[in-house]
């Protein structure tokens, strides 16, 4: 196959595959969602994406028909259907299929999309260029939701302004970016916002705190300011298709770059993570 879709047990192609209207995702972007990537048929962190599917599941009260160990067998099984080894792995729940009414549906049973489709993860050393935003979202940044409105809005702006990514704010304070973690480090120090209800603690952003605490940095996870942005020594994002990528440009301004060494350090852990666990 060269592309995979799944709902609720059909599998076909992903431009052949539909779903019913009154699916509750479809019209109120009702449930969550995770995704990460394969090199060699082999699901990189997969396990922690599940998790992460689950939890967000559990904050909005879906409760899921099939465990996380059969759902990661499930997604390891599917990804061997393509013919390309390297995929881009999206998994959802919905709540489930009924008529629009804002109430849960109490005899709703949630509904499972995965898509499949050929893709690399990004070239880990290729330098970011990024502009900064107000942060309009909701506070429940920490569900992994369908409700990205938000960030489509947010990253149609970086499109129009012509860069990679945008750098969220609240009242100055950095939170992250439209869908991708945003870390500094700063005197031999990682700083990275708390995983509060402002941010969604991406498992990349996890993955790079878990490193620099493997080299001994220094790791702060705390408020910082857009001042603070700007005079860090590196800004680092992370997502699950950008391991660890340097920007270098913000507003188009020329910043960071002060820290090559320690960069460098973590972006070859990292890419070295990726390569051994799918090989």
């Amino acid at each position: 196959m060269k592309t995979l879709g799944y709902y609720n047990g059909r599998i076909d192609e992903l431009d052949r595959i539909t779903v019913p209207m009154l699916d509750r995702a479809c019209y109120f972007g009702d449930g969550v969602y995770d995704v990460t990537f394969t090199r060699n048929h082999k699901i990189y962190m997969v396990e922690e994406h599940v998790s992460r599917l689950f939890q967000s599941a559990r904050y909005i009260g879906i409760r899921p028909e099939m465990t996380e160990e059969e759902l990661t067998a499930l997604l390891r099984s599917l990804v061997l259907r393509l013919d390309d080894g390297e995929q881009w792995v999206y998994f959802q729940l919905s709540r489930g299929t009924d008529f629009r009414t804002h109430a849960f549906p109490p005899e709703a049973k949630p509904n499972l999309w995965i898509m499949l489709k050929p893709a690399k993860i990004k070239d880990t050393y290729r330098p970011l260029r990024c502009i900064t935003l107000k942060d309009e979202r909701s506070l429940y940044c920490n569900i992994k939701s369908l409700n990205l409105l938000p960030g489509v809005l947010a990253t149609q702006e970086t499109v129009k302004a012509g860069v990679d990514e945008c750098i969220l704010h609240r009242d100055g304070i950095v939170t992250e970016c439209a869908h991708s973690n945003v870390s500094i480090l700063k005197d031999g120090i990682l700083i990275t916002h708390p995983a509060d209800r402002l941010i969604l603690a991406g498992t990349g952003r996890a993955h790079l705190i878990n490193t620099c605490r493997a080299f001994g940095i220094p790791v702060e996870e705390r408020d910082y300011t857009l001042e603070e942005l700007r005079a860090a020594d590196e800004i680092i994002l992370t997502s699950a298709s950008a391991l660890c990528m340097q920007i270098t440009e913000l507003d188009g301004e020329r910043i960071g770059m002060k820290d090559g060494k320690t960069l460098r350090l973590l972006q070859d852990a990292l890419l070295k993570d990726f390569l051994d666990r799918t090989e």
